[in-house]
């Protein structure tokens, strides 16, 4: 059996050790919970290089390790960060050739591969789930807007920033871009538009019947069957699975109508959601996963 590192970098870092995809012991965080749980957003990008690092030697440790895969966000090509919305200071860091460069410094020398971390996290809920096999995407509702799927391909697959919108008046994304599924869904989204109360509350007021909110989580739920419905003209049809702490407000009925109102072709028709919980576990083990697919081949 293959060894690989699995690391999942975002608003934190988490580290293990993998085999046959399950995390072998516990695994390292940095910060330890509870501190800080957004460290990384003003952590220069050396700094969160050499935190990656430090909890990759501590993994691996006296263990022969064969690949290493981080997920990390942003557009991401051969280990260079080109964009990192949510964390700006890394745009133009090559992540991959500094890892690669420390560790073998520091005894390690299996092959370092740097993933966009929605698709690891995809490729994490196909490993748990039973679906190596199978082509998946993933729709992460969180303060942004992430879009991973399963099997990895090379491209940018920023989902989250597909167009939903004609409207001009549509400018909420973080990237400036206007008509935005993220401008609509995003937690930062959400905040910048209802200035008088919290997205818990937009929600909360909408089951309530607040008209002001009830037209608001339609639009909401309208944009990502948008999103969806555009993966599928591109892609074909298929299984969505649904995550983030934003899930939580997902209405079955409501995405399934909207987005049948939006695929019409008969040989698109028949992509399913389903919405599920998800770990740093699921996302280690997806960017060990993909490392040793990269490393191996499937």
């Amino acid at each position: 059996m293959r060894r690989t590192i699995g690391v999942l970098a975002a608003e934190h870092v988490a580290v293990g050790l993998v085999e046959n995809n399950k995390v072998l012991g516990s695994l390292h965080i940095y910060p330890e919970k509870g501190k800080e749980p957004a460290a990384l957003r003003n952590m220069p990008a050396e700094n969160i290089a050499r935190c990656i690092q430090e909890q990759v030697e501590l993994a691996g440790k006296g263990e022969k390790v064969d690949a290493i895969g981080v997920g990390f966000p942003g557009i991401i090509r051969d280990g260079l960060i080109e964009e990192s919305p949510n964390l700006q200071q890394v745009k133009g860091f090559n992540l991959g050739t500094h890892l690669t460069t420390s560790l073998r410094e520091n005894g390690f020398a299996a092959p370092v591969f740097i993933f966009n971390d929605a698709d690891v996290m995809a490729a994490g809920i196909a490993a748990t789930r039973g679906h190596l096999g199978h082509f998946i995407r993933t729709w992460t509702l969180g303060e942004g807007i992430g879009f991973g799927r399963y099997p990895w391909a090379e491209g940018v697959w920023e989902g989250g920033h597909c167009v939903v919108t004609l409207d001009p008046k549509e400018r909420f994304c973080g990237c400036g871009g206007h008509g935005h599924l993220e401008g609509i869904m995003g937690y930062r989204s959400m905040r910048l538009r209802f200035l008088d109360m919290e997205p818990e509350e937009v929600f909360e007021n909408a089951g309530a019947g607040d008209d002001r909110c009830v037209a608001f989580v339609r639009l909401w739920h309208r944009a990502l069957a948008a999103g969806t419905a555009t993966s599928i003209h591109m892609d074909g049809p298929g299984k969505f699975f649904i995550c983030g702490p934003n899930a939580r407000y997902i209405d079955q009925r409501l995405l399934n109508l909207y987005l049948h109102e939006m695929v019409k072709m008969s040989p698109l028709q028949g992509s399913l959601f389903e919405v599920i919980s998800v770990s740093d576990e699921i996302g280690v083990i997806g960017a060990a996963v993909n490392a040793e697919h990269a490393a191996f081949g499937a």
